[in-house]
Order: structure tokens, then C-alpha cells, then sequence
């Protein structure tokens, strides 16, 4: 179990070979639902928060820092960071001024600095060949480590139980199994945003 997710990085990069640095290339259907998740991202921020640093945590090919700049979020303090090599490669290409990292935070000894905020955009959206338990058990897991690394407060999506029907590929998970979770491991701090017209929900974890 322990390297399975690695497949979801392999097909990731599948997409980006497919279709370049596009929505499609980070298998994001649409470009327009893409971008209502980065809005949703970057709502986790509190307007108290001065000058916040964030980790996009699974950047892909950066779109979210292209989007917090269209929005003129200049006062975030953006780094990224992919396990893939190729989509790090990319964006230090893109972005030479902005730091990233290319690693697996999952991997004995791999150690991240303090962010006020952290991101995980499609992260947990698709489970591809893992099963259920596979994936919840990698996404407990990361949760855990990432959240030890989060001074304010994190965002993280996966797909909705309350569809009319479920792809097997995709990540559903109940929202009483994710909120047990968060209460017993992380914290009791959390809002879920099931508000947004897409068949997926986001949960925002705070320390406060």
C-alpha cells in the first residue's frame, strides 16, 4: 500500500503527456469548474491572516498561483509542491521566482517548513485503481502529516456520497466517516463547503 499512490501520480502525468499545460492536462474536465475550486481554495484564507504563506500542496502545473494572480492575491505567499517530476519541472520553468518542491512527504525523513495555509486541490478527488480503503488510508495518513505542517488552516476537496450515481475512479467519501476522522485526529475546527454546485465537497480544518 505504501507506494500505490504513486499511480495517481503516474496518471497525472499521463494527462499532462496528453494535453499540456492545460485544465485537461491535470484532469480537471472543464475550465470553468477548475477555476470555481481554485475560488473555493483560496477562500480558506482569513481576512485576518496578514501576508499569509500558503503550499499548494499537489500544484500540478501551477494554475492555482495563475489564478491567485489574476485575482490580484499578491500578498500571498505562494510555494508549491508535486511529487511528480515533470510537473515541477514545468512550473520552475513557468515560475523561476517561486519556490517548489519536488518530493514525497510521505517518505520516512522528507521534512516540510511551517505554512499558515495549506491547499490539496484533486489530491483526494481520484482513486483511480486503489480501493476505498487504500485511498482513505493514504488520505488519513497525509492529512495527518499535512495538518502538523498548518499554522491556520487547511482545504482539501473529494467527491460527494449525495450524487445520483458514483464513478468508480472517484473518490467518495461519506461526510460521517471524514468528520470522525477530524475530530479524533485532527481537530474539531472544521467547516464543510458542499455549496458550490459541483458534485464534490471541500472541508476547510483550523487550528482556532
Amino acid at each position: 500500500m505504501e507506494n500505490k499512490h504513486r499511480l495517481l501520480v503516474q496518471h497525472y502525468e499521463q494527462c499532462l503527456a496528453q494535453y499540456g499545460d492545460t485544465h485537461r492536462g491535470v484532469d480537471w474536465p472543464n475550465e470553468k469548474d477548475a477555476q470555481t475550486r481554485y475560488r473555493i481554495m483560496q477562500e480558506v484564507i482569513r481576512a485576518e491572516t496578514p501576508n499569509p504563506t500558503l503550499l499548494d500542496f499537489g500544484c500540478g502545473a501551477g494554475h492555482f498561483y495563475d489564478y491567485l494572480v489574476q485575482q490580484g492575491q499578491n500578498q500571498i505567499l505562494y510555494s508549491g509542491l508535486d511529487l511528480s517530476e515533470k510537473f515541477i519541472d514545468l512550473c520552475r520553468r513557468k515560475y523561476p521566482t517561486i519556490t517548489f518542491y519536488c518530493c514525497d512527504f510521505l517518505e520516512e525523513g522528507v521534512t516540510l517548513p511551517s505554512f499558515d495555509y495549506v491547499v490539496l486541490n484533486g489530491v483526494f478527488t481520484e482513486k483511480r485503481e486503489l480501493s476505498f480503503e487504500e485511498m482513505w488510508h493514504y488520505t488519513q495518513k497525509l492529512l495527518k502529516k499535512v495538518f502538523a505542517i498548518t499554522q491556520v488552516g487547511l482545504a482539501f476537496n473529494v467527491m460527494s456520497k449525495q450524487v445520483d450515481w458514483e464513478r468508480a475512479d472517484l473518490f467518495h467519501l461519506p461526510l460521517d466517516t471524514l468528520a470522525w476522522f477530524l475530530k479524533e485526529h485532527l481537530t474539531r475546527n472544521f467547516i464543510i463547503r458542499n455549496d458550490y454546485g459541483l458534485y464534490e465537497y471541500t472541508t476547510y480544518v483550523y487550528r482556532t
